[in-house]
């Protein structure tokens, strides 16, 4: 796979960051403010993810997401990986995520990727969304924080 930043002139891959975040609103904010990168197959899109600057010294990874056909192939340990590589080449101090309370494949992903947990904000996801989330059967409500220092 390839990994790459997306050029100013290519419209961003939404199919892909929607499935990491179902607001069309945020994510366009996310997108205006941060960095996306995609990830690549044999010219398809086939993973994306965006450093979103927060604080000085400070960035947060939001949107990562791979196609729901290569998922499970460590597509996304690839995605996070280069994330924290172009997080320390850019000269952020720590680097930040955060996930839903009922995503299990993403905080086991987050901490195999140096990520500690730091946090909960409870009731996140019922503060800011309008629709009820779930995930693995389970309500998504509150936002797990996770960083590392780079």
């Amino acid at each position: 796979m390839k990994i790459r930043k997306l050029n100013v002139t290519e419209n961003p891959p939404f199919e892909l960051l929607l499935l990491a975040d179902p607001s069309q609103k945020l994510v366009e904010g996310y997108l205006q403010r941060g960095h996306c990168f995609i990830g690549s197959l044999d010219d398809q899109i086939i993973g994306v993810y965006v450093l979103l600057p927060t604080r000085p010294d400070t960035v947060e990874l939001v949107n990562v997401a791979v196609d729901e056909e290569h998922q499970g192939k460590g597509i996304g340990k690839q995605l996070v990986k280069h994330a924290i590589q172009m997080a320390t080449e850019l000269g952020f101090k720590t680097i930040e995520v955060g996930t839903g309370n009922s995503g299990v494949g993403q905080l086991a992903l987050y901490q195999k990727c140096g990520f500690r947990i730091t946090g909960v904000d409870r009731d996140f996801f019922v503060r800011h969304y309008d629709e009820e989330i779930f995930e693995n059967g389970i309500q998504v409500i509150d936002m797990v924080r996770l960083s590392q220092d780079l």
